[in-house]
């Protein structure tokens, strides 16, 4: 059992039901540091056990599980404590075992990779603590090179610092150059395996054979070695795991799952030896659909998920960034003008944080290391400097406002479809939904999907 330092009033009690001990932890340590008091237990049966013995505001399951399932828990859970609030969580949505556990009682069902705000609201909704307020800056210093400046930048780095306190799995995505391994390497620093080893493995860069040596080891040895053995006590990334072949997937799966990896002959290597973290530039559920990659692998990979912005969609960060830079590939002797603040704020930089740094480098060489001009930036980024015709102050923002409402109607609400059919971020989308339902405009409708309506809505 945990507990957070003694306040005036005693914390609420949760009780957290998962197999998956990634997931347990995840949301342990995430209620924890809101406050709460938590006890973890693996199965439904264990679960019940301990409703019977002690007290509890709140539980938390997972849906599949061993032996009884989250299902049948909500239920046995309901002749003991009939008004005991139930949150049910899985990785295989499904609207009709929705619908029934909805019916059975459960106060909200959310699908994995968890929103960790519309977890938080539903629990301080279900133990009657009302509205969800900030959850508050990570606490840690950046690095020096790492800018937050930009509201989804800020978002991203407090999930990130409440996901490194626990052991979960991380899936991290986002565009090529975006920043993904600096993230995963933030999250390891802040996380109490800091003092342990970071190995990365690129999965696209190495062919099957060398990559099944480089992650378990040479074939036939007595003890596993590889990346995996590597990162024990510390925490293994695994760079473009869409890259991994399909014989590879399979092996992943039985390492996440099991206490002891195939074949046989291997010795024996705990799960949490290595905490795992995966990064993609791609969809992996289109991945998934597409057939290229395990379903069960890809729910296993993202107990939590962290999407990295793409530059044009967090302009407040580009101008500090630049600076940044710029004064790493001068050693400070060059600075940026005025007059290159437009274009580099209006350019969309598809190629994010690494074609910015390849500009400065090009315009530091054109510049002879001193001020930096617009003629000194490339072509592209210059033309951007041109004012879109007749743009109407507000009249943008209200063009878009539009396009969101309709693209969430059309897409059943379904905040993933929506963000990928608009071309923004899942978490530019969710950031863009929070403004407008804070000006009060209509963003929360009847009719949307389970596990993507917003924080409050009801089924």
């Amino acid at each position: 059992m945990s507990t957070p330092p003694s306040n005036a009033l005693a914390p609420a009690r949760i009780l957290i039901v998962d197999d998956d001990p990634g997931q347990r932890s995840l949301l342990d340590s995430f209620l924890r540091g809101q406050g709460f008091a938590t006890t973890t237990v693996e199965s439904g049966e264990a679960a019940l056990a301990r409703l019977a013995a002690e007290p509890f505001a709140m539980m938390i399951s997972d849906v599949r599980m061993p032996g009884m399932s989250g299902l049948d828990t909500l239920r046995r859970a309901r002749q003991q404590r009939h008004a005991l609030p139930v949150l049910l969580v899985t990785a295989y949505a499904d609207i009709r075992d929705a619908v029934n556990a909805m019916r059975d009682g459960a106060v909200n069902y959310l699908a994995k990779p968890i929103d960790l705000d519309e977890l938080l609201a539903t629990v301080r909704r279900a133990v009657g603590l009302g509205a969800t307020p900030p959850r508050g800056a990570p606490g840690q210093p950046l690095p020096a090179n790492l800018v937050a400046v930009s509201p989804l930048m800020q978002s991203l780095i407090r999930d990130a610092a409440l996901v490194a306190a626990s052991d979960s799995r991380v899936l991290i995505s986002g565009e090529s150059g975006s920043g993904k391994g600096m993230l995963a390497e933030l999250i390891h620093a802040w996380s109490p395996r800091a003092g342990g080893p970071l190995i990365k493995v690129n999965c696209s860069a190495l062919t099957g054979p060398e990559l099944e040596t480089a992650l378990f080891g040479p074939a036939g040895e007595e003890t596993p070695g590889g990346a995996f053995a590597a990162a024990a006590g510390g925490t293994l990334v695994l760079d473009d795991v869409d890259g991994l072949p399909a014989a590879l997937q399979a092996r992943l799966l039985r390492w996440v799952e099991d206490d002891a990896i195939a074949p046989p002959k291997e010795a024996a290597r705990p799960a949490a030896a290595a905490r795992l973290i995966a990064v993609t530039r791609l969809d992996l559920e289109d991945e998934v659909t597409a057939g290229r990659f395990r379903e069960d692998l890809f729910y296993r990979l993202s107990v939590v998920e962290l999407n990295v912005p793409p530059l044009r969609e967090r302009t407040a960060d580009i101008l500090p960034l630049a600076t940044i830079l710029l004064a790493e590939l001068t050693d400070g002797r060059a600075r940026l003008s005025a007059s290159v603040n437009d274009p580099l704020t209006r350019y969309a930089w598809p190629g994010n944080v690494r074609e910015l740094r390849n500009a400065l480098e090009r315009a530091a060489l054109l510049s002879r290391g001193e001020l930096i001009l617009p003629d000194h930036l490339p072509a592209r980024v210059r033309e951007a400097a041109a004012p879109p015709a007749s743009a109407e102050p507000g009249r943008l923002e209200d063009i878009e406002r539009q396009a969101i409402l309709q693209a969430l109607a059309r897409h059943g609400f379904n905040r993933s479809v929506t963000a990928r059919h608009l071309g923004i971020s899942r978490r530019a989308l969710l950031y863009k939904i929070a403004r407008m339902r804070a000006e009060g405009l209509p963003v929360d409708f009847p009719g949307a999907r389970v596990e993507d309506r917003p924080a409050g809505g009801t089924l």
